[in-house]
């Protein structure tokens, strides 16, 4: 399997497939660089170099108990890119991937052209007075309290529900979309996930701030994970490049329920 070291010695997989240009796509929790395949297959199609990693203690990377958070995802990152010598990079991040892509363009966009922040619980998801739109601290409590219960029976319970909309009237469930995401999930560390919940807490404005490359925010409106009054709105403002795509009735789990309107929305993003 291809893997770089990091700095302190971890292990993190990583696919790369065709050339052009590069499109680097960082995953959500608790998934895997396997949550891209609908869309690296897409693009791989469409001439471009597409490349994705499982984040430290996800999936194939290492599971250590180290590092576990936003600034150790950014380092590893910047690692894989520096190692593959990635230049003009459009850098894309679903949920918590979007986090990771929105600190690490902020911090290293000599290499970047572009990025696309999907379903991302950026510049912040927790409820607050100035966010009353997002998540109360009670919904992390029980996010960590499934990860330490029963794990195996909670990663059924969320891509069954609030993940892919599953749980709306007249919405179909997909058991193969939900074993998908269990298997993925099953694959990686309960330590890893566990600490990943702290990176839902933070505040991502300063990194937003700091982007100025074109940057594209697609967002359900019926994002049950993340609530698109929570961070979609305030995020535009504050991009100083940044341009808003919104889907109505879209769920969180969109790039996988919805690829086919998604990704040739990327393109368009990719190729303006």
């Amino acid at each position: 399997m291809p893997t770089i070291t990091t700095s302190d010695g971890v292990e993190i997989f990583y696919k790369d497939w065709g050339s052009g240009q590069p499109i680097v796509f960082s995953h959500g929790w608790p998934l895997t660089a396997d949550d891209w395949d609908a869309q690296m297959m897409f693009f791989l199609h469409q001439g471009y170099r597409v490349i994705a990693h499982d984040r430290r203690g996800h999936g194939r990377s290492d599971q250590v108990g180290t590092g576990n958070d936003i600034d150790h995802w950014v380092a590893d990152l910047a690692a894989l890119t520096e190692q593959l010598d990635l230049r003009e990079a459009i850098h894309i991040g679903h949920s918590t991937g979007g986090a990771e892509v929105a600190r690490y363009v902020a911090r290293h966009q000599e290499r970047v052209a572009k990025a696309v922040l999907v379903s991302s619980p950026t510049p912040s998801m927790l409820q607050t007075e100035s966010n009353p739109g997002g998540q109360p601290q009670e919904w992390f409590d029980a996010v960590r309290a499934g990860v330490l219960g029963n794990r195996s029976e909670f990663y059924r319970a969320v891509p069954e529900g609030p993940f892919y909309g599953f749980n709306r009237s007249g919405v179909e469930p997909s058991e193969a979309v939900i074993a998908n995401w269990w298997r993925q999930g099953m694959a990686g560390s309960a330590h890893a996930h566990y600490e990943t919940v702290a990176s839902w807490l933070e505040d991502y404005t300063d990194d937003l701030r700091a982007i100025t490359v074109p940057v594209l925010v697609m967002h359900g409106d019926d994002d049950q994970i993340v609530p698109f009054t929570s961070a979609v709105p305030r995020a535009v403002d504050v991009l100083q490049n940044g341009a808003l795509r919104t889907y109505a009735g879209y769920p969180h789990g969109m790039p996988t329920t919805h690829a086919d309107v998604l990704n040739p929305d990327l393109l368009a993003f990719i190729a303006s």
